[in-house]
C-alpha cells in the first residue's frame, strides 16, 4: 500500500492507494474467517443446494413486507397513505443497479440531476432528498461521495417530506437503507450460514470484488444472527483522468438476550477515492446538437511561474478585485431597455438572448479584453473529454455505528432505544478553481415507546418518541475565481487554467464555518384502523434547536465571491462586509401529519395526506452559515398535500399506486442553493408492479413533475453564470477566458420552473425466468427534453435508455452479463442547472457492459 500525505494547517489528509491484492485479501479473509468460526454454532445444512434461481417471481417487489420508514408503524406499501417505493436486494442484483441514480428505473419521481458526476443523494420530486440508515437521518451528502448500495437488503424511497417521527427533513423526500442482516424477513434467524463471493468486471477496467457471509450462532446459550459484507473497487472510467478506488465494510449483529430484550449492533466503514466530473465546458446548443466545440487558450496569468494561478494573480490591476469575472447586476441600464414600465424591479438583469453586443457590454461592465481567447478554432468533442485534471481528487472516509435495544413488556408495549453515530472527512479539489474540506460528526439517541389498544371494531397503534441529536461541523469552501471555461478540453490542464487551491495552502477560503447544533424533540403518532376499512394516521412533533457557527477571520479571502469587502480586522468584519463572523440562535418548530385512507372490498385504497414538516437548512458538509443563523434562514417548514389511489388486484399479483401532490417550502428566502432550495412542486406519479406469472415480472413508472423556484417566482430573476448562448451577439470566444455572471430576468411561472428536470419521465422493466437456471431482464427509461440552465437558451434533447441482461445460476455458481445503453444513445444531464447550467453539462455514458461471477455457499 502506498500513501500520499496532504496537510493544511493542523489538518492531515492521507491519500491511500491500495494494491488490488491487499483489497482482495482483506475482504475475502473477513468472509472466510466469519464463515468458518461461526459455522460451529449454526445448524448444518441438509440436502443438496437448491438447483434453481435463488429468487423467482416477484423479487420481493410486491407489497407484503412492513415499511416502517414512512410512519414507523408496521404497514405495507399498500396500506401506507403516502407515495413510496421499495427496491429489494433481489431487484438490485437482477437489474444490476450499481448507483442510486439508476433507481429511477424502479421508483418514479427519482430522476436526479448531476452533482458533478457524483451519485451522493437522490433528487426526489425534482429537489434534493435525504438519506436515512435504519430510520435515522444520515449526515448531508449531496455529492461528497457515491452512496453505496451493495450492502442493502432493501431501499425504501419515500416521496415528500418525512413524517414527524423521523425529524426535520427536506421537502423532496428520502431514501431509507435497511442493511443485510442475520435475521430473515420472517423475523427468525437464518437457519444456517450462507454467503457469497463475487467478481465484477466490465468496460473501462471495472473491477469490483465482494464477499458476504451471514448466519446464526449462539453465545452462552443466547441465539444471535450476524451478517458481514465487504466490497472493494479499483476501476477506471469512461471519463478522462477519472478512476474509483473504494472499500466498504458493513457488519450487523442481532441477539435475543432473553425473552423480552433484544439488541442490534452494527456499523459501516466506507473509504472512497475518486474525483468529481464537471463534464463539458464552453456549452452551446451547437455543442449539444453537433459536438462542435470552440477551442482556444486564455491569456496567461501565472506571473510567478509556479504552475498555478493564485487569487492575487487574478487581480492584474491590483485593486483587490478579480479582473476576469465581472459579476454584475446592471447589464441593462433601465427597465425601459427591456420594454418594461418605469420602476419595474428586474434586478438590473439580463434578458436571455438579448441584443447586447460586445461593445454594449463593455460600456456597462468595463474592458473585457482579459476574457478573450487566443488561437480560436473549433473541434469535435468526445463525451470522455471532460473538465478533469490528473490531480483532481474527491476523498471521503465515513464511519457509522449503531446500537439498538428493544424491550417487550407484559402488557404488549415495546420500548426501543436507537443510538446512532456517524462521522466523515471529505476533501474535494478541482484544478479549474474549486476546493473544499469537510469534517462532521453526528450522534443521535431516539427512544420510542409503542403499544396497541384494541376495542370493539377499532385497533389503535401509538408511539411516543423523545430524541436528542447533536451535530458538529467544520467546513472550508473555496470557489472564488472558479472558471470552467479557461480550460480547452482538446488539451491537458496547464498553468493557463490551474488555480492555486485553498486546501493546499490552508488560506484564502471563500467561506469557512465551524460550529454545532443540537436538536431536542418529542413526537407522538397514532394509527387508528376501523374494521369497516377506514384508517386514520396522525402525528405531531416539537423541535427545539440550538444553533452556533463562526468563521475564522484569518482564513478568509478578501475580497471574494462571498465578501465584497476589505475589513482591516476581525472587529471590522460585520460592519464592512455585512456578514456575520459568528452567530447563534435557538429556533423551534412544530411538525404534523394527518392521513385518511379506506380499504374497499375490491382491493383498492384511496387516501389523502396533509403534512407540515420542519426543515433544517444545512450545507453540503452538514454545516450552517453564520448569515443564515443571524437572519433566521437556517430553519423553515415544508407543506404537503397528497391524494392517491393504491390497489392490489389479481389475487395480489398486481400492485399499482397513483398519486397527485402539491408541496412547497413556506419561506422563499430561507434556502441553500446546493442542498435545499426553496421550491414549490406539483406533480403526478404512477407505479405498477405485476407478477404476471411465476416466471415473468413487469414494472412500470411515470412521473410528471414541475418544480418552481419560489424566490425566483417572487422576484422574476435569479443570479446565474452567463452562458455563450445567453448573449448571441457577443462572440463566445470573447468571454471564455473568464466568467460573466449576474441576474437573469425570466418573469412569470414558466421562467421560474427549475431547469434540468424533465417534465415527464417514463420507465418499464421486465424479468423472465426461462427455466430453473436462465433468466433475462430489461429496463427502458425515457426522459423528455429539458433546459440545461435557468436561462433556457440551451436545450438537452430527450432520450430513451435501454438496458439488457442475462443470468445463469448453477448449483453454487452464478454468472450475470449486462449491457447498459444498448442503443448507444447520446444523452446529457444538467449540472447545477440554476447556477451553472448555461456553462457546463455532463455527457452520459455510451454503451457499456459488465459481467459478474459469483460463488455462493
Amino acid at each position: 500500500m502506498t500513501q500520499k500525505i496532504k496537510t493544511w494547517g493542523n489538518k492531515v489528509f492521507v491519500t491511500r492507494k491500495r494494491s488490488l491484492r491487499d483489497a482482495v485479501l482483506a475482504v475475502f479473509s473477513v468472509a472466510l474467517i466469519m464463515s468458518v468460526s461461526l459455522r460451529a454454532g449454526a445448524q448444518e445444512a441438509e440436502g443438496e443446494f437448491m438447483e434453481e434461481l435463488v429468487v423467482t417471481g416477484d423479487l420481493r417487489s410486491l407489497p407484503g413486507e412492513s415499511v416502517e420508514s414512512v410512519f414507523g408503524f408496521d404497514k405495507s406499501l399498500l396500506e401506507l397513505p403516502r407515495s413510496a417505493s421499495t427496491v429489494s436486494w433481489e431487484q438490485i442484483e437482477r437489474f444490476n443497479i450499481k448507483e442510486i441514480d439508476e433507481l429511477v428505473a424502479l421508483a418514479p419521481g427519482t430522476f436526479t440531476q448531476s452533482f458533478f458526476g457524483v451519485a451522493g443523494g437522490l433528487d426526489i420530486r425534482g429537489t434534493p432528498g435525504e438519506t436515512y440508515f435504519r430510520g435515522i437521518r444520515r449526515l448531508d451528502n449531496p455529492g461528497n461521495y457515491p452512496t453505496p448500495i451493495g450492502a442493502a437488503d432493501r431501499i425504501d424511497i419515500v416521496r415528500g417530506p418525512a413524517s414527524p417521527i423521523f425529524g426535520p427533513s427536506k421537502i423532496g423526500g428520502f431514501m431509507n437503507f435497511t442493511p443485510k442482516s442475520g435475521r430473515a424477513a420472517s423475523g427468525q434467524y437464518l437457519s444456517e450460514n450462507e454467503g457469497a463471493i463475487s467478481l465484477t468486471t466490465g468496460s473501462w477496467n471495472k473491477t469490483v470484488l465482494t464477499a458476504e457471509v451471514g448466519g446464526p450462532g449462539s453465545v452462552a446459550g443466547k441465539d444471535f444472527g450476524y451478517y458481514v459484507y465487504g466490497e472493494v473497487e479499483d476501476s477506471d472510467s469512461y471519463y478522462d483522468n477519472t478512476a474509483t478506488d473504494q472499500t466498504l465494510l458493513q457488519a450487523s449483529f442481532d441477539m435475543d438476550v432473553n425473552d423480552r430484550l433484544r439488541i442490534q449492533v452494527g456499523g459501516m466503514y466506507h473509504d472512497y477515492q475518486g474525483n468529481q466530473v464537471a463534464g463539458w465546458n464552453r456549452v452551446t446548443q451547437d455543442l449539444i446538437d453537433n459536438g462542435t466545440y470552440i477551442t482556444g487558450t486564455p491569456i496567461p496569468l501565472d506571473t510567478n511561474g509556479d504552475g498555478s494561478i493564485s487569487h492575487q494573480e487574478f487581480d492584474a490591476n491590483n485593486d483587490g478585485f478579480t479582473d476576469i469575472n465581472p459579476f454584475r447586476f446592471d447589464f441593462l441600464s433601465s427597465p425601459e431597455d427591456l420594454g418594461l414600465p418605469p420602476g419595474t424591479d428586474f434586478g438590473g438583469g439580463l434578458i436571455p438572448g438579448s441584443p447586447e453586443t460586445l461593445a454594449d457590454l463593455e460600456v456597462l461592465v468595463g474592458d473585457l479584453s482579459l476574457l478573450a481567447l487566443q488561437n480560436v478554432g473549433t473541434a469535435k468533442l468526445d463525451g470522455s473529454d471532460v473538465l478533469v485534471a490528473p490531480d483532481d481528487t474527491l476523498e471521503s472516509e465515513i464511519y457509522v455505528f449503531y446500537f439498538d435495544m428493544m424491550y417487550a413488556f407484559d402488557n404488549g408495549m415495546e420500548l426501543k432505544n436507537q443510538f446512532y453515530y456517524e462521522s466523515y472527512e471529505n476533501l474535494s479539489e478541482n484544478a479549474y478553481g474549486f476546493s473544499q474540506f469537510q469534517e462532521a460528526w453526528v450522534i443521535e439517541d431516539k427512544l420510542v415507546l409503542s403499544g396497541k389498544i384494541e376495542s370493539d371494531g377499532i385497533t389503535t397503534n401509538w408511539q411516543l418518541s423523545p430524541s436528542i441529536r447533536h451535530t458538529d461541523f467544520e467546513r472550508g469552501d473555496d470557489y472564488t475565481n472558479e472558471y470552467f471555461d479557461r480550460r480547452d478540453l482538446t488539451g491537458p490542464s496547464t498553468a493557463l487554467d490551474r488555480r492555486l487551491l485553498s486546501t493546499r495552502i490552508d488560506d484564502d477560503y471563500t467561506e469557512y464555518y465551524i460550529g454545532d447544533y443540537t436538536n431536542l424533540a418529542f413526537a407522538a403518532m397514532v394509527d387508528v384502523t376501523f374494521d369497516m376499512g377506514l384508517n386514520i394516521i396522525a402525528g405531531a412533533r416539537y423541535d427545539v434547536l440550538d444553533l452556533e457557527s463562526k468563521q475564522p477571520f484569518e482564513k478568509l479571502l478578501f475580497a471574494s465571491s462571498n465578501n465584497f469587502c476589505f475589513p482591516a480586522t476581525a472587529a471590522d468584519y460585520d460592519a464592512d462586509c455585512g456578514n456575520a463572523l459568528q452567530a447563534d440562535d435557538e429556533v423551534e418548530g412544530v411538525s404534523w401529519t394527518f392521513s385518511v385512507s379506506y380499504e374497499t372490498p375490491i382491493g383498492v385504497r384511496p387516501y389523502i395526506t396533509f403534512s407540515e414538516q420542519s426543515t433544517l437548512i444545512a450545507g453540503q458538509g452538514a454545516d450552517l452559515g453564520t448569515n443564515s443563523i443571524r437572519d433566521g434562514g437556517a430553519f423553515d417548514t415544508s407543506e404537503l398535500m397528497e391524494v392517491g389511489l393504491k390497489g392490489s388486484l389479481l389475487e395480489d399479483k398486481l400492485y399499482f399506486a397513483l398519486a397527485y401532490y402539491e408541496q412547497e417550502r413556506t419561506d422563499f428566502s430561507a434556502q441553500s442553493i446546493v442542498t435545499n432550495q426553496s421550491t414549490e412542486t406539483e406533480g403526478i406519479e404512477f407505479e405498477l408492479r405485476w407478477s404476471v406469472t411465476d416466471k415473468l415480472l413487469m414494472t412500470a413508472g411515470w412521473s410528471n413533475t414541475e418544480v418552481v423556484n419560489i424566490n425566483t417566482l417572487d422576484t422574476g430573476y435569479r443570479f446565474s453564470f452567463i452562458g455563450a448562448d445567453d448573449l448571441p451577439n457577443v462572440p463566445a470566444e470573447a468571454l471564455y477566458g473568464g466568467t460573466l455572471g449576474g441576474n437573469v430576468y425570466r418573469p412569470g411561472r414558466s421562467g421560474a420552473v427549475r431547469a434540468g428536470m424533465p417534465e415527464n419521465v417514463y420507465s418499464v422493466t421486465g424479468t423472465y425466468d426461462f427455466n430453473e437456471r436462465f433468466a433475462g431482464h430489461f429496463s427502458v427509461i425515457h426522459a423528455e427534453e429539458t433546459n440545461s440552465g435557468f436561462s433556457g437558451q440551451v436545450e438537452l434533447p430527450d432520450y430513451t435508455l435501454l438496458n439488457l441482461g442475462v443470468l445463469y445460476h448453477g448449483d453454487q455458481w452464478m454468472l450475470g452479463v449486462n449491457i447498459k445503453n444498448v442503443t448507444d444513445e447520446e444523452y446529457f444531464r444538467s449540472n447545477f442547472p440554476n447556477l451553472f447550467g448555461g456553462t457546463i453539462v455532463l455527457p452520459e455514458l455510451p454503451r457499456h457492459y459488465s459481467a459478474t461471477l459469483q460463488y455462493s455457499f
